[in-house]
């Protein structure tokens, strides 16, 4: 099998084809504008237990849009700053999408080989690095891959020796449905169960949040720490479980996010960089997400809740 695929660099001279670097992400080296993981210290650290056992890697495991991709974000924060055992400090992670794997590479003279082979050929080769690949259970599952390789059984021997370190992230459905049937793969990887975050944790979240939501869209909320904190709950309280959509099936905070997210489309809409409570309110009143009924409750607790607010800025609000 031949694996020395050749790209030429700036000085004309050979060098092989790197799939991390193609196409890779290296969490550690991201720009955070905050910690993309608030208050998930404990799944953080039993993740970092994990990648320092040998020949084990993590496993996170929970419902969709509850923040697992966060997470591994924040161990790449964490790493970033330092703040992680020494045994790791030395490494880097590195995100990569299970459709960047399929199919093939060819190299200048005609040559192909399989994209996955290429990246566990280099993994074998570069120390100090930590997969991430969300969406794992596509690696076992037949029916998605649409290749006839097994790509889980690739990975199974560098997993085996140590020599490839990784976490994989998928939902407790797809958990159940595809890798709880291949034990052999299962064996190398430790579970870390997320949980949904509770109100005052999602809270947090949104708190620890919006200043990033504020840098990319250029629109700055106006308000307090008491205010915005006091918006920001109200925003997760009407968005919990019990009033969302089943269907949607987002949950914690990724819910909460998406709402808030809405307030600042509706600021860049109207071209201004000040989020207004008309802002909020029609976030609220157009979201998709939870029931009728349950919205038309909230718009009337939201105009007694936001009153003076409301008066202050003299908006009209259908």
């Amino acid at each position: 099998m031949n694996n020395d695929f050749e790209i030429l660099d700036f000085n004309d001279e050979p060098k092989k084809f790197s799939i991390l670097e193609t196409y890779g992400e290296n969490l550690k080296n991201k720009t955070y504008i905050t910690n993309p993981a608030i208050g998930r210290d404990k799944e953080i650290k039993e993740a970092l237990l994990i990648l320092l056992t040998p020949d084990k890697s993590a496993l996170l495991v929970g419902k969709p849009g509850i923040g697992k991709t966060a997470i591994v974000e924040g161990i790449g924060y964490k790493m970033q700053k330092g703040e992680v055992p020494d045994a790791l400090k030395g490494y880097d992670l590195i995100k990569i999408n299970i459709s960047s794997l399929l199919g093939q590479v060819e190299s200048k003279d005609g040559a192909s080989d399989n994209k996955l082979q290429l990246l566990v050929d280099e993994l074998k080769e570069k120390k100090n690095i930590i997969l991430f690949i969300d969406e794992v259970h596509l690696l076992v599952s037949r029916n998605t891959s649409n290749l006839n390789v097994d790509f889980a059984n690739m990975l199974k021997p560098g997993l085996d020796r140590g020599e490839i370190k990784m976490i994989g992230a998928t939902t407790t459905e797809e958990y159940d449905a595809y890798i709880l049937r291949d034990r052999a793969f299962l064996r190398r990887f430790l579970r870390v169960d997320v949980e949904e975050p509770s109100i005052e944790d999602t809270t947090k979240i949104l708190m620890g949040t919006y200043p990033k939501m504020e840098k990319q869209s250029g629109v700055k909320i106006p308000y307090s720490d008491y205010e915005k904190e006091k918006i920001f709950r109200f925003l997760v309280e009407m968005t919990d479980e019990y009033q969302r959509i089943y269907e949607i099936g987002n949950r914690y905070p990724d819910i909460a996010l998406t709402l808030l997210g809405n307030c600042f489309s509706n600021a860049v809409f109207d071209n201004t960089n000040t989020l207004n409570i008309k802002h909020v309110y029609d976030a609220i009143k157009n979201t998709k997400s939870v029931y009728e009924d349950a919205k038309a409750k909230a718009l009337v607790k939201f105009k007694e809740d936001f009153k003076k607010i409301i008066e202050e800025e003299n908006v009209k609000l259908d």
